[in-house]
């Protein structure tokens, strides 16, 4: 409406000054279009610039997440550095645990990501903030402005199991080169065949009675801890 007013202001300032021909009262009725025609300018501008008659509105969504990691024995959470400073990060995921596609947060100035720790479910609760208008007398005169429902800024609170690695593209690279080298495998062969050599025979000592189904249960339970510790120290070592 305030758009409308602008136009009919000045119309009718151009109206009053031509075709009325009684200078005193075109001079006023033309006085008071011109005000008419500034007053709406002002609120128009008020309303671009500084929001007159809007509000901030926050969004709240919950998004669960699954790892990107081509392996499901390393979950991990991958990011991006945008800029040299690595002062934002865009975070890559997957939002189905059957899925190829991966997505991403937002790669702007405006999206702010927070990465916590949890015990629950891995997700991300997104915050997203818009102008809307306080009323309907706002929505009213700045409607056709198309100033309602404008992006502002969002934040993603990531939570992220301790099981998962927060790793960038390029130690995730580095990662996945170092385990899949055969001087890696040749080592890890070597020293998991005598870490679960020495689980076994101590869980034995303890149990002398163990069944064959039981040692087979101390080999895949002491495999799938070395298999983690190896893992652990390599994340470690291209964190450096």
């Amino acid at each position: 409406m305030i758009i409308i007013s602008v136009i009919i202001a000045a119309i009718l300032s151009f109206a009053f000054y031509v075709y009325v021909h009684n200078r005193v009262l075109s001079n006023t009725l033309t006085a008071v279009a011109v005000i008419a025609l500034l007053t709406s300018i002002f609120f128009m501008v008020k309303n671009d610039h500084d929001h007159l008659g809007m509000q901030k509105v926050t969004e709240t969504s919950t998004q669960k997440i699954y790892s990107a990691s081509p392996s499901k024995q390393m979950p991990m959470m991958i990011y991006q550095s945008v800029g040299t400073a690595d002062k934002h990060r865009v975070y890559v995921y997957k939002t189905s645990a059957n899925t190829k596609k991966t997505s991403h947060t937002k790669a702007k100035i405006t999206t702010k990501n927070v990465v916590k720790r949890t015990a629950g479910a891995n997700r991300i609760v997104t915050k997203k903030v818009y102008w809307e208008y306080k009323s309907t007398a706002a929505k009213f005169w700045f409607g056709l402005s198309g100033n309602g429902h404008t992006y502002l800024k969002e934040t993603n609170t990531i939570y992220l199991n301790q099981s998962w690695t927060v790793l960038s593209t390029t130690q995730a690279k580095q990662l996945q080169k170092l385990a899949s080298s055969k001087s890696f495998k040749a080592q890890q062969k070597t020293a998991a065949t005598a870490y679960v050599k020495k689980q076994v025979m101590a869980a034995m000592m303890k149990n002398p009675t163990m069944s064959a189904t039981q040692q087979k249960q101390v080999t895949k339970q002491a495999l799938a801890a070395y298999q983690a510790q190896a893992m652990k120290q390599l994340i470690a070592q291209v964190k450096k």
